[in-house]
């Protein structure tokens, strides 16, 4: 089984955060996902990496035919190049205190084998013996993975200009051939946001994700999952057709960056549990639904299971966190994203957004209804996009130019689905409601539904085109959306890539001083926030279905509180916590609870 330098990976955050976060940290063995979806940017991404190696940049416009695709190759194949060409160089550089070489090895955890070796090699004083581990050093060094991300659900169809349907010419379509015509190796492609058929059977048409090589397969799948059976779905849908996923990434419902899906009320302990106690189970289930995939193509079937990780990410903000996944539940690795947003030596904020972010206090994190998806959105309050999108509205212009037209999905007014955040559809609604004659609340509420939805195309692209100083997407829209996961808010400095890894590993530490919960409790209390918001806009009777659809809700946090309780020892949960959050949490569920409970007849005696 292949091991990855570092136990960590640098999650995709938003569009621009990681847009090229590979070219900052590859280079010293971090793994990190870029998001493809967004061409335009892309572009200029490519503009703005050509120029700064002094190579010739030719645009890809949108007249060419597949121009998207195009895009995100080359991208992939710039950035790809740019790191080997990094890595050649720091293996070049001397072991001499500052050197790039040293700052690789010291950044190592200090579990690693290959940390060994290196302090090995610092403390001997046999010159022979020193060069000897250096060469060793050498040799088995690495860059981290380039990896990209593809959100499922971004997947609209795109048409000519006489009107006509494109084949595999959608959105996540057109972002997947881009990625698999790239020459990235030993790399994977995230899917995130849930099954897609359509995108999965695509697939099927790249050798890329079966051909076999001395790490494994060329590309590799990985897809980042709510819980184990949702893992297994989508796992036995692809190795039916002979496709094998080698990771799958656990999420937190809740506690993450971004597009937040909540389960229903399955907590990340409990979940990783069946994880780690159904392994061998899932990873024989899958491979026996593999082989008869393979067979039904004629393929040769392997004589043992393909690599299988299991990793998770979402809301870890210390050590022993970081530890608690790798040593008790026997994870491959976790994945730290907002954290990371603090380190610009590894993500791309603008200077504004990175300030905000570290002046940024509990209540400036919200689960949001900002996304024109429809899916509750993880928001950084008073940004520089929020400030914008309301200044619009006051001059008269709600809504946005939407340019591209990424997240139209609606089709409430019109035939064509269209963004709630474009100005077509908030001039349309907001006529619809002027016309109700509400009351003067009744409309403020109707009208700010409408207005806070945003154009995260745009708003999530300009911190990148910001601090690069490159054309933005929409010339009139400059400002900034930016998506972290509540965890962000207990770290509050701008720090180096060093000091944060040396963050992860328990060498040191970069969060605010006071109290911070544990990672689990901070969860389930975000869950039960969730609920009692969703409880919050009940206006009518329910009906069987909904009513069951709450007390499983309830039921499910419950056996999670239940389940930190029992391991509370285990999982480093403190007698403090237990006291003043899970009993405060359980009395909660169990008020919600009995709101959906059956009330029993009573029998006049």
């Amino acid at each position: 089984m292949s091991k990855n330098t570092h136990t960590f990976h640098i999650p995709v955050m938003g569009i621009s955060y990681t847009i090229d976060t590979p070219i900052k940290v590859a280079r010293f063995g971090i793994s990190s996902v870029i998001s493809i979806i967004e061409d335009s940017l892309v572009e200029r991404m490519r503009e703005y990496y050509y120029k700064q190696y002094q190579q010739t940049y030719t645009p890809i416009t949108n007249k060419e035919v597949d121009y998207r695709a195009k895009r995100i190759t080359d991208y992939l194949n710039l950035v790809n190049k740019i790191v080997h060409e990094q890595f050649e160089k720091l293996k070049q550089s001397a072991f001499e205190t500052g050197s790039e070489l040293v700052q690789y090895f010291e950044m190592l955890p200090d579990n690693s084998k290959l940390k060994q070796v290196y302090l090995s090699m610092t403390e001997t004083n046999d010159d022979k013996l020193k060069k000897e581990l250096q060469k060793r050093l050498l040799l088995e060094m690495k860059p981290g993975c380039i990896d990209v991300n593809i959100m499922t659900k971004v997947d609209k169809n795109q048409y000519d200009k006489n009107g006509e349907l494109i084949e595999d010419g959608s959105d996540a379509i057109t972002a997947l051939r881009g990625y698999a015509n790239s020459n990235l190796k030993n790399s994977s492609v995230v899917f995130s946001a849930g099954m897609n058929p359509r995108l999965y059977n695509y697939l099927e048409k790249f050798d890329e994700f079966t051909q076999k090589t001395e790490d494994g397969f060329a590309k590799k799948i990985i897809i980042k999952v709510s819980d184990y059976r949702s893992a297994l779905i989508q796992g036995k849908y692809l190795a039916k057709k002979g496709i094998w996923v080698s990771e799958y990434r656990i999420e937190s419902g809740l506690n993450c960056g971004g597009h937040a899906f909540a389960t229903e009320g399955f907590l990340m302990g409990p979940i990783l549990e069946e994880f780690k106690t159904k392994r061998n189970e899932f990873s024989t289930d899958l491979f026996d639904t593999y082989c008869k995939g393979l067979a039904e193509k004629g393929k040769e079937i392997p004589a043992m299971i393909p690599e299988v990780k299991i990793t998770a990410q979402g809301g870890i903000g210390n050590a022993v966190e970081n530890s608690l996944l790798l040593d008790y539940y026997e994870i491959n690795g976790t994945g730290w994203g907002s954290p990371f947003l603090l380190v610009p030596e590894a993500t791309t904020v603008d200077k504004e957004t990175l300030q905000q972010l570290c002046n940024s206090k509990e209540d400036d994190v919200v689960l949001s209804h900002n996304s024109p998806l429809g899916v509750r959105f993880n928001y950084l309050k008073h940004t520089s996009s929020e400030v914008e999108k309301y200044k619009r509205y006051e001059e008269g212009h709600p809504g946005s130019p939407c340019p591209e037209k990424l997240l139209e999905s609606n089709t409430e007014f019109t035939e064509k689905p269209i963004c709630t955040a474009s100005v077509k559809y908030q001039k349309l609604k907001i006529e619809q409601i002027e016309s109700l004659h509400l009351t003067k609340v009744d409309h403020q509420k109707q009208i700010d539904k409408v207005l806070e939805k945003e154009c995260l195309c745009v708003g999530l692209c300009n911190a990148a085109t910001t601090l690069y100083n490159e054309k933005p997407l929409l010339p009139k829209s400059l400002g900034v959306t930016i998506c972290p996961g509540p965890n962000v808010v207990y770290f509050h400095k701008v720090s180096t890539l060093k000091e944060m890894i040396d963050h992860i590993y328990g060498r040191s530490s970069v969060l605010k001083d006071g109290y911070r919960p544990h990672f689990f409790i901070k969860e389930l209390n975000l869950y039960v926030d969730y609920l009692k918001g969703e409880i919050a806009e009940i206006k009518e009777e329910l009906d069987k279905k909904a009513t069951r659809y709450y007390q499983n809700f309830c039921n499910n946090l419950l056996d999670g509180i239940n389940y930190y309780k029992q391991k509370a020892e285990t999982l480093k949960i403190s007698k403090e916590e237990i006291e003043r959050e899970l009993k405060v949490a359980e009395a909660m569920v169990m008020e919600m609870l009995e709101r959906f409970m059956p009330k029993l007849e009573v029998v006049p005696v």
